[in-house]
């Protein structure tokens, strides 16, 4: 996983405003989701033309793919104004209505949604106030589809993780991410399905998808530079960093990084 030991993790407020720097890096450096994860959302969480909820749109990765499934319509809440304006300058969809506020205040309308999705964001809410307040959004036979893509497979060896850990060995890590004494928060299973029970849900088994990211040199600089935990840094730091990442993608890998990655899909319904 991304990391074996523990450390101080960034507080959760962090990520309303750790993304919104450089929309437009942020939007080409992070890999899109599965095609499979349609798929499953399609199976599972009636993906289909109705009335949808994204939570946490960030720079559009899943907003894209979600009205390209033709919805009534979609809300796209998100909290930090640059990426709000970001997804309004980038995509021109009348189905698209983008609310610019936390999930936690946006002003919803209760048993409103078909579907509410959170794609790679949730780790940055309370869980279950959370969940309690997509139950109340959620029409009778809505659902909740959150996924998240995890850098890291305990199962397969990761030559370029295993080379640059030491670099992080100082610094805050994401909520998302793992430690010596839990597992990264969209990989943990039991957690997650037993938060949906007690919200009023009936979750799906998870599914999970197992998948190789390439990168070139440029690539690795762009991609890390999207993490939160590397955002958090003073620039010269984090610059210092991005060039050590580089360098090592570059002279001891060839030029050629392989990560691994994990899609964690969750999916649930409303209770009635």
């Amino acid at each position: 996983m991304e990391s074996a030991m523990k450390r101080v993790k960034l507080d959760q407020w962090f990520g309303r405003e750790a993304f919104g720097d450089d929309p437009a890096n942020y939007h080409s450096a992070r890999p899109p989701y599965p095609q499979a994860t349609w798929a499953a959302l399609r199976e599972r969480a009636g993906l289909r033309a109705g009335i949808e909820l994204e939570i946490g749109a960030g720079s559009g990765l899943a907003t894209v793919a979600l009205l390209g499934h033709r919805p009534r319509s979609l809300v796209a809440v998100e909290p930090d104004g640059r990426l709000a304006d970001y997804l309004r300058v980038s995509i021109d969809d009348p189905c698209l209505d983008i609310v610019e506020a936390p999930f936690e205040t946006a002003d919803l309308k209760p048993a409103s949604f078909d579907l509410v999705a959170a794609a790679t964001m949730f780790h940055w809410l309370d869980p279950k106030a959370s969940l309690k307040k997509i139950h109340r959004l959620l029409r009778p036979g809505g659902a909740v589809a959150l996924w998240w893509n995890v850098f890291g497979d305990a199962g397969r060896p990761d030559a370029f993780h295993d080379e640059t850990v030491h670099l992080f060995a100082s610094h805050p890590s994401s909520l998302s991410s793992g430690d010596a004494e839990r597992l990264p928060h969209g990989l943990d299973t039991g957690a997650r399905v037993a938060e949906l029970a007690a919200t009023g849900f009936i979750a799906d088994e998870p599914q999970f998808l197992s998948w190789t990211l390439t990168l070139d040199p440029a690539a690795v600089r762009r991609l890390y530079a999207t993490y939160s935990n590397v955002a958090a840094l003073p620039p010269a730091e984090r610059g210092a960093l991005l060039d050590t990442l580089e360098d090592i993608a570059a002279s001891r890998f060839g030029g050629h990084v392989e990560r691994n990655m994990t899609t964690a899909i969750y999916t649930a319904r409303r209770r009635s």
